[in-house]
């Protein structure tokens, strides 16, 4: 039985209801930060931070818990290392942001601009649709489902229509995330890992899949036109056939498919 993808945008309607407005503005937020220490970091938790300029500004010693961020602005903010654990992200503007090594659990970050953000080392659970991660660093992320804590259902990324061309996403783990009709182009994808994924519709042209792991993914549609195969695993394909592209990939010899 397949399991209904709708707790964190659940999650977040509940959250969302008890928030209260803190009504901040720019300058509010700027002295938070400037007084902030590790001790008694910049406190901006459960805030409501919607539609603002939030650009060029360092929240590395800040409290962004649960902060409701829609549709502001945070381009090349630094924000590494947070907790953005059930904050309300979407359509927000994180080009060119530092968000390496954060923690971003039961968020919606739909529609969301993370142009050239370096999310490295990140650890994701929750809907990224139709985002835009055109040039992201992903590299070593860890958006994979956790198997082993499964008490509210399947909690896993979804991805489905983002876009990913020319993305880093090397070593990092897609463990059973939804990524129909992503947009991998150009993508380096190099020892990822997208075991189980559902890739149905998915745009692999011209990316580097070499020692990828495929096993048991959704390939219905998906398209690997001049894509990089050396060692990639396609585990558990029994009719490479329905796979579009193979004519033009690169190594497909090295291709490990059974």
């Amino acid at each position: 039985m397949k399991i209904p993808f709708y707790w964190p945008v659940f999650l977040t309607a509940i959250f969302c209801a008890s928030v209260s407005a803190a009504d901040l503005d720019r300058q509010d937020v700027e002295k938070r930060l400037a007084k902030a220490d590790k001790a008694n970091p910049a406190d901006l938790r459960r805030k409501d931070l919607t539609d603002m300029d939030l650009s060029d500004l360092n929240f590395t010693i800040a409290d962004l818990w649960g902060s409701d961020l829609r549709r502001s602005n945070l381009s090349n903010s630094d924000l590494s290392g947070l907790n953005l654990d059930l904050s309300v992200l979407s359509k927000v503007n994180f080009s060119n942001a530092n968000l390496s090594n954060t923690s971003i659990f039961g968020v919606h970050v739909g529609g969301a601009n993370l142009t050239h953000a370096n999310m490295s080392n990140s650890r994701f659970i929750g809907v990224m649709d139709r985002a835009n991660l055109s040039h992201a660093n992903l590299s070593h992320a860890n958006w994979g489902a956790d198997m082993k804590n499964q008490s509210m259902g399947l909690m896993r990324a979804s991805l489905n229509n983002v876009n990913l061309s020319g993305a880093n996403l090397s070593y990092a783990n897609f463990d059973r995330a939804l990524m129909r009709y992503a947009n991998f182009s150009g993508a380096n994808l190099h020892n990822a890992v997208l075991f189980g994924v559902d890739l149905s519709g998915a745009d692999f042209s011209g990316a580097d899949l070499s020692g990828a792991d495929l096993t048991g993914t959704s390939l219905e549609d998906t398209n690997f036109s001049g894509a990089d195969l050396a060692g990639t695993k396609f585990a558990g394909i029994k009719d490479k056939s329905k796979l579009k592209g193979l004519g033009s990939s690169k190594h497909l010899d090295s291709a490990i498919i059974d």
